[in-house]
């Protein structure tokens, strides 16, 4: 009963249900929330306190900013949805919030769009050189063989696109990348898309703080040819994937375009096959499916890509 009481307690007061019901479609930052709800920093960082120690919202720090998002697991998600679904959307401050809200997503979604356009040259001349990422996409969501998994993460997520196609699929998503500018770009992108159902963290792919055997599906997605240690990724994706988890690489195959290196940081000229069986050979991942995807026509300019589908063996059992 006294996790309840304290929940209940917490929400009963008007700041902190306005903080909650704005926070149903987003994730804030504290200066964010301060803009819409026209109070203190000590104050709304009060408020989120009291709300974060109840286990109704989570934190996620991203350098010197630190994102609120509501707790979406357990019986509190099923007590705040409880509770939100009671809340008049009518009401004039809970009106004036979500429109105070909706300028903010468009006030980023103009940042990221500006970012976007400075960094579009760069990744349409790789684009240029691949076969089409719709065929790409489908061949990904084709992969997927674990029905709805229940947490999925994509590693390395860039502009959110691969959680936005997956988004129907699945119950929970997770994008993971270090370039905050692109984090920016990603939950634009994913708010544009209504992907409700994911968001994205500031977080070391080789380092993810999550528990082992705690994620059902995973995907690495032209991330690996940027690293020095891909093996490492491979190994912390193996390490969080459940057993019978499923891993989907996807990723340029071994070419020659030196340029790639000197002037977009390719650390490496494609991924081979076996590399990826090597890699995962070491941390108990076994090969599903393999497919190599070209472009059609005789460009020696073109890249071809290589997609493997991974299964984390289940551990043996010990005999006593």
């Amino acid at each position: 009963m006294r996790p309840l009481l304290t929940a209940l307690r917490a929400a009963a007061e008007i700041t902190r249900l306005r903080i909650l019901s704005v926070l149903r479609d987003s994730e804030l930052t504290v200066s964010e929330l301060m803009e819409i709800l026209e109070q203190s920093q000590p104050r709304v960082s009060r408020h989120l306190k009291l709300l974060c120690d109840a286990g109704l919202l989570q934190r996620y720090p991203e350098g010197a900013w630190v994102f609120h998002r509501l707790t979406d697991s357990g019986k509190t998600a099923e007590l705040i949805s409880s509770v939100l679904d009671l809340i008049d959307m009518q009401d004039t401050d809970i009106a004036r919030d979500r429109q105070k809200l909706q300028k903010i997503k468009n006030r980023n979604a103009a940042m990221a769009a500006e970012y976007f356009s400075k960094n579009a040259a760069e990744w349409d001349t790789i684009r240029r050189l691949a076969i089409p990422e719709s065929y790409v996409e489908k061949k990904l969501i084709d992969c997927l063989e674990i029905d709805r998994p229940d947490l999925f993460l994509d590693l390395g997520t860039g502009t959110g696109r691969i959680l936005e196609i997956f988004s129907p699929h699945i119950k929970k998503g997770i994008g993971i990348d270090m370039t905050r500018e692109m984090l920016m770009l990603a939950r634009s992108n994913l708010d544009t898309a209504g992907a409700r159902n994911c968001s994205v963290r500031h977080q070391d792919i080789g380092n993810l703080s999550l528990e082992d055997n705690s994620v059902d599906a995973i995907t690495i997605h032209q991330v690996l040819h940027y690293l020095d240690r891909p093996d490492v990724i491979i190994r912390e994706a193996a390490r969080v994937l459940r057993a019978d988890g499923q891993l989907i690489v996807v990723d340029f195959l071994p070419h020659d375009l030196e340029f790639l290196r000197e002037k977009h940081a390719h650390r490496r000229l494609g991924i081979s096959p076996q590399s990826i069986l090597q890699w995962a050979g070491h941390c108990g991942l076994s090969l599903v499916r393999t497919e190599h995807l070209s472009a059609a026509g005789p460009d020696r300019d073109s890249l071809s890509i290589g997609l493997w589908n991974l299964r984390k063996q289940p551990t043996p059992k010990t005999m006593i």
